[in-house]
């Protein structure tokens, strides 16, 4: 993020660990720290062409930049944004999204022919959304209209994923335990 919002350029990882180089996607979340914690930008990246290195670079780029729906993020505010990395797994088309979703275990992608938005995990929980209600908030979210994924206008695919969390800007990294809805 630093390389990418300071200077304008794309890091190029380097010598990683192999789990790296694994074909899977990222989603990042950029919370800003000042006043009342505001989301400032999230991205994602999760097609399965990228190795996950290349997808989490993606993911914070479009995260910092306009793309993210928010204005670009500014130098002055890199010491007051902290991060949240979701990596991307099992990613599955699901034929009945609300039977075969299961909340706090599955993030969302729903794709429409131009369009396409995802959720995390964690996020139905939080707010106490139903499946339904997860479901067309992630089609509003990628501008299809509330229901897309009933008529099969849209592909509904569930991920598994890892969620990762700084306490604070540069601080300490925590693993966020994910707790499906019984």
């Amino acid at each position: 993020m630093e390389s990418y919002v300071a200077n304008g350029k794309r890091e190029r990882p380097g010598c990683m660990k192999d789990v790296f180089y694994d074909r899977l996607g990222a989603s990042v979340k950029l919370r800003s720290t000042r006043g009342r914690e505001r989301v400032r930008g999230s991205g994602v990246s999760y097609k399965r062409d990228k190795h996950l290195s290349e997808a989490i670079v993606d993911a914070v780029i479009e995260a910092s930049s306009e793309k993210s729906g928010t204005d670009e993020l500014s130098k002055c505010e890199l010491d007051n944004v902290s991060v949240t990395l979701c990596v991307l797994d099992s990613i599955e088309h699901v034929e009945q999204p609300s039977e075969e979703l299961n909340l706090g275990r599955h993030g969302i992608i729903v794709e429409g022919k131009e369009s396409s938005s995802w959720l995390m995990p964690t996020v139905p929980l939080e707010r106490g959304w139903s499946v339904e209600e997860a479901l067309d908030r992630t089609s509003c979210k990628a501008r299809l209209d509330r229901g897309a994924w009933r008529n099969g206008s849209v592909e509904v695919y569930s991920f598994e994923a890892q969620i990762f969390q700084e306490e604070e800007p540069d601080g300490e990294v925590d693993e966020v335990e994910l707790a499906a809805r019984a």
